[in-house]
């Protein structure tokens, strides 16, 4: 449980860089600052991180990369903090209400709540409803939607990896060897 501990306050660190960036707040200030972004901060995502944490952390690298090639990534950053709006508790949501196939459906919910509780536009709308191909057949149709298909990806790699890693180091390793 403490290699989880220091593992999660380590991953915490790093991602307060996004925190001081003020060109990067500037560019979703509105977004981090509404209730209904916050709402998601009651939502599992993968192993122990939110859904609110996962969506900062994919908007975040999705708007480095970005800025760093000279692309839009205002619009990557603001994408990629609401690609996940679905609003639900997706581990327990088939048992509530039948439907089966969060991957496949989750990016029309979350791009029909960005559009109903924020101001995007169109190239934020296809950042959102194309980020999780090649599970869904129609791939993003701008550079920077694969910027967030990227860094979702890595993402929930790197927060299965971290739940993972914990579990073994806990369930797993053997008592007798300390």
């Amino acid at each position: 449980m403490n290699a989880e501990r220091i593992d999660r306050e380590e991953l915490l660190q790093k991602s307060a860089l996004w925190a001081r960036d003020q060109e990067y707040l500037e560019c979703v200030r509105d977004i981090l600052d509404n209730e209904i972004f916050q709402s998601m901060d009651q939502f599992i995502q993968h192993g122990h991180t939110t859904c609110k944490d996962h969506c900062v952390q994919v908007s975040y690298i999705a708007y480095q990369i970005c800025r760093n090639r000279g692309w839009d990534s205002r619009s990557a950053a603001r994408a990629g903090l609401l690609h996940d709006l679905f609003l639900y508790d997706w581990h327990t949501h088939a048992r509530d209400t039948g439907e089966h196939f969060h991957g496949f459906t989750h990016p029309r919910v979350a791009m029909e709540n960005a559009i109903r509780y924020f101001d995007i536009s169109e190239k934020e709308q296809n950042m959102i409803l194309r980020h999780m191909w090649p599970l869904t057949p129609v791939p993003p149709r701008y550079k920077e939607g694969y910027t967030i298909l990227y860094a979702d990806k890595i993402c929930g790699l790197a927060e299965v990896g971290a739940h993972l890693k914990a579990w073994f180091l806990v369930a797993l390793w053997p008592r007798q060897m300390g």
